[in-house]
């Protein structure tokens, strides 16, 4: 079987001029060998096509492949994530990981958080910020904290993303939408301890891989998981896995949200405790990064004896489940 790869390549996004911080979300080629490395190990031949334009040349050349192991995170737009899917979609290619519907909902956390509490998942109180009128509405206890609705990797997110009063809270919304040209999330601040949950799996057959806590060193944005500290982690931050009762409460939280949002095959879900202790829904994952050294998913696979390429091994036998029921 032929699997084709795509991906974002942080290098050519950083050489086109873009900064650190927009290029975050993308990856390194040492992510991308190791990838194709596993799935080589796996029997499956590989060939690496790019990012979307990449894979609109790819196609149009008459090209095709049995598969694809997409990670493109895309560059515009609130679909950007879900670009390569949908296209895959129209050309009856199937795929590794969430389809194009889930990866777009997925991407705006706002959305996300009205489904899931709807759903009865438990997500901490938010507020959707458009305009600076709607700051007018909110209706919320402080200390808040904000944060672009379509960010990932800790962009847009630092000390000043704690908000305690009013003008705090208006200065953190026009900051996001002059740096990102996105609306804002408000949501209630959760001040307890931090999780994310690695899962692997579809529907009733996902399984958490592990429960990792994150704690981070108040020397770094007030102990926030923000961009800073993502990218200074060796320094700032630890992770030791969960167990017992607390980690019980996390899979139960993430496996909610993993199926309610019919997420696919592998990923992520951040988890948070509010000041009582009661872990709320955080963030979604659906394209968890995969650098066998730097990303949270394969560090908790590691620090519970699971090797990378067990974990894409495990993601595999996932997305092969669903394909050969769904395209034979």
């Amino acid at each position: 079987m032929l699997v084709g790869i795509t991906y974002d390549l942080k290098e050519d996004y950083l050489k086109a001029g873009y900064s650190s911080e927009e290029s975050a979300e993308f990856d390194s080629i040492e992510t991308i060998d190791a990838i194709e490395e596993s799935l080589r190990l796996l029997k499956f031949s590989t060939v690496r096509i790019g990012n979307v334009q990449a894979l609109v040349t790819y196609l149009a050349q008459g090209k095709r492949c049995d598969l694809v192991f997409n990670i493109a995170e895309g560059l515009r737009g609130m679909c950007r994530e879900a670009q390569i899917p949908a296209l895959l979609d129209a050309y009856a290619i199937p795929y590794v990981f969430s389809d194009s519907f889930v990866l777009a909902i997925a991407l705006h956390k706002g959305i996300t958080n009205m489904i899931l509490r709807q759903s009865g998942v438990p997500v901490a109180n938010s507020h959707i910020v458009s305009s600076i009128e709607d700051l007018s509405r909110i209706r919320m206890t402080y200390p808040l904290f904000v944060k672009p609705v379509g960010g990932g990797t800790g962009m847009g997110i630092d000390a000043n993303s704690i908000v305690n009063n009013a003008e705090e809270l208006r200065e953190s919304v026009l900051r996001i939408r002059e740096q990102f040209d996105q609306e804002s999330l408000v949501e209630t601040y959760l001040s307890g301890r931090e999780f994310t949950v690695g899962i692997t799996g579809t529907g009733s057959n996902a399984r958490p891989v592990a429960v990792m806590e994150i704690i981070v060193d108040s020397a770094s944005d007030q102990g926030i998981y923000s961009y800073h500290t993502k990218q200074q982690y060796k320094q700032y931050a630890r992770y030791q896995l969960a167990s017992g009762a607390i980690a019980d409460e996390c899979c139960n939280v993430a496996l909610s949200a993993w199926n309610v949002l019919g997420c696919r095959d592998g990923g992520r879900i951040d988890v948070k405790a509010d000041s009582n202790g009661n872990i709320c829904f955080l963030e979604v994952n659906p394209l968890a990064g995969l650098n066998p050294v730097d990303s949270d998913l394969p560090i908790l696979a590691g620090l519970a004896q699971i090797s990378y390429h067990e974990l894409i091994g495990r993601i595999m036998e996932s997305a092969m489940k669903r394909i050969v029921g769904a395209y034979t």
